[in-house]
């Protein structure tokens, strides 16, 4: 089953090769075949001229020997020589297989795991070891790499087969005894390659955590602490636990084959022991031309790649392991997009809401927990009108926030849109339809434009609708100051870019979701979008908010209350379910959570107020 599984994955990776470029897998065919031939053709040649010496020496080099044996030298030196421009041109061969390899492989990915919808895929541990083995991460080899490696790794097991032929010319049974060694202890030789690639891909949990902490040490947005807290040994211990636990197995199963090993390597000893023996003796004996013994004496070790094992083994094979992963992300995700939906899946979203978003007995529990982290839980949010929604830290808001935009799926009860399941409508066509401002909102190294727009439905950036987007955030003022306006690099990283404070970046993300309201989304979520913010910024975009949610349904979700209290309605997330609904004035009447909530919010500043003897900063 193990030979059937790796002929197919070997066969796969030809396809690949052969999809990319049939030019380059047709040249590459070709060197195949110089790999398998021209070390033979080369030994025989210069074992003919070797040969030919001894009566070139007799009578001459103006003699016919001496012209023979110059004809043979012409001969070994042209077999030599493209012998020797093998390497060149199959590194040129690699290097362009591997450029269009990679760039498809890494296509293939990104499609793979942006087919669902949503996100869970990618907090799935079983998913994400998977695509670090797909990725090359785990066993630290490229997959692309692995078409031309395996093709030539078969032309130098057809070149050792040709030299085992060339050896039954002199004795029939000797090519045929290095062969048959070769092949019995092929199988155990294969078993350590897998055995020691295969632990890589079941430790791929404890390697990934581990280049996890070799990351810790470079990479800018983590090298800050370590530097700064003295991390640096904790890190490297770390990283050398990890990866030791993740290895015992492999140095065990080892240490379990070394035995047998040893045995093959016994048994492939004695073949090259009888077969240098026999030339001996019958050199010793006068019973072997000097042309004979000169070509069949190297053509012993021309048999070695037959079935011996090479670092290109584990290689290939670490290459090779990678593929299976990758065509079962494609399956596995691209089911999980078939299951996100039901069957009558046929609503275009575009243009809603028009009534109402309901969410009606909506429960949801992360895979693993014990508990739901929403339950029971109803809501409306009507068109065009603004909901706040507050609870605190863990009652479960930003969880909310993702089951509206589709990257979850409820575990119970349902969304519903204008009296549509959101499940029946399609899920990229209502994501169309929201522009979102998460927490963790992401900041990419492109210029402002380019991180405003995002070519926002493949169309290019329209410069009114940034302009406007830019100015109902508040970040008009901040775009005209950099260094190169709409065109300035966020990242400091490339020549002439620059990088942003927090705050900056906050106001830049809500350009950004407001200019996907402006290109035509309807619901504008905006999760805790003044956290960053200083004090002048923050009241600017309370003076702003009734501007900035206008004609959309929006949620905002704040810890402020200054910002919640100018939404239409309020609703109170506790314990996983709403407690409370109503404006500002109702739920403070009411005397529940958030009158409670926002008299403790107010009395921070009330009695800073009062420390600073009236004054505020």
């Amino acid at each position: 089953m193990p030979d059937q599984a790796a002929y197919r994955t070997r066969w796969a990776a030809w396809r690949m090769l052969w999809s990319a470029s049939r030019t380059l897998s047709l040249t590459a065919l070709a060197l195949l075949a110089a790999d398998a031939v021209l070390p033979s053709l080369t030994l025989v040649a210069m074992g003919w001229a070797t040969g030919r010496i001894p009566a070139a020496v007799t009578h001459g080099v103006d003699s016919p020997a001496g012209h023979a044996l110059l004809w043979s030298l012409t001969l070994a030196a042209c077999c030599f020589a493209l012998s020797m421009l093998r390497g060149p041109a199959q590194d040129v061969v690699s290097a362009a297989a591997r450029a269009r390899l990679t760039a498809t492989l890494q296509e293939r990915l990104v499609r793979a795991v942006s087919a669902p919808a949503g996100i869970a895929h990618l907090e799935d541990p079983e998913v994400l070891d998977r695509l670090a083995s797909a990725q090359g991460e785990v066993v630290g080899q490229q997959p692309a790499d692995a078409p031309i490696t395996l093709l030539q790794q078969m032309g130098s097991r057809l070149g050792g087969l040709v030299a085992c032929g060339v050896l039954s010319t002199y004795r029939w049974w000797l090519g045929l005894a290095l062969l048959t060694a070769w092949l019995v202890v092929r199988q155990p030789l294969r078993a350590l390659v897998r055995s020691r690639v295969g632990t890589y891909r079941r430790a791929s949990r404890p390697l990934r955590r581990c280049w996890y902490f070799l990351g810790l040490a470079w990479r800018p947005q983590w090298a800050k602490e370590v530097r700064v807290f003295g991390l640096g040994e904790w890190v490297v211990s770390e990283a050398s636990r990890l990866y030791t636990e993740a290895m015992r197995p492999s140095w065990r199963s080892v240490a379990r084959l070394n035995l047998r090993v040893a045995l093959c390597a016994l048994l492939v000893l004695a073949a090259y022991g009888l077969g240098a023996g026999t030339l001996a003796w019958d050199a010793s004996h006068h019973d072997v031309p000097l042309r004979t013994l000169a070509t069949m004496l190297p053509m012993l070790l021309a048999t070695m790649p037959v079935g011996s094992v090479t670092a290109t083994d584990f290689s290939l094979e670490g290459m090779l392991s990678a593929l299976p992963d990758l065509d079962r992300l494609e399956a596995d995700l691209g089911s999980v997009e078939g299951d996100l939906t039901v069957d009558q899946v046929t609503g275009d979203a575009a243009g809603l809401p028009r009534e109402a978003i309901r969410l009606e007995g909506l429960a949801f529990r992360y895979p693993g927990a014990e508990h739901d982290v929403l339950h029971d839980l109803d809501l409306e949010l009507p068109a065009g009108r603004s909901l706040a929604l507050v609870g605190v830290n863990g009652a479960g808001k930003t969880t909310l926030v993702t089951l509206l935009a589709r990257l979850r799926e409820p575990t119970g009860g349902r969304i519903t849109v204008d009296g549509t399941d959101l499940a029946a409508l399609d899920a990229r066509s209502w994501q169309r339809q929201l522009a979102v401002v998460f927490q963790d909102f992401t900041r990419y190294p492109l210029t402002v434009a380019e991180n405003v727009s995002l070519s926002l439905r493949g169309d290019p950036p329209d410069p009114a609708a940034l302009a406007r987007a830019a100015d109902r955030a508040g970040a008009a003022e901040l775009i005209a100051g950099l260094p190169h306006g709409w065109d300035t690099v966020l990242s400091p990283h490339y020549t002439g870019g620059t990088d942003l404070s927090g705050g900056q970046w906050q106001r830049l993300a809500l350009t950004r979701a407001l200019y996907a309201v402006e290109r035509g989304a309807r619901v504008l979520i905006l999760d805790e979008p003044t956290a960053q913010l200083d004090v002048r910024a923050e009241a600017a975009f309370y003076d702003r908010f009734l501007a900035i949610t206008e004609g959309t349904t929006s949620v905002i979700i704040s810890h402020r209350f200054s910002t919640v209290r100018r939404a239409d309605r309020i609703a109170v997330l506790d314990g996983g379910r709403i407690t409370e609904t109503g404006g500002h004035d109702e739920l403070l009447a009411a005397d529940g959570q958030y009158a409670e909530l926002f008299h403790a919010q107010a009395a921070r500043f009330t009695g800073a107020t009062a420390r600073t003897g009236g004054r505020t900063n």
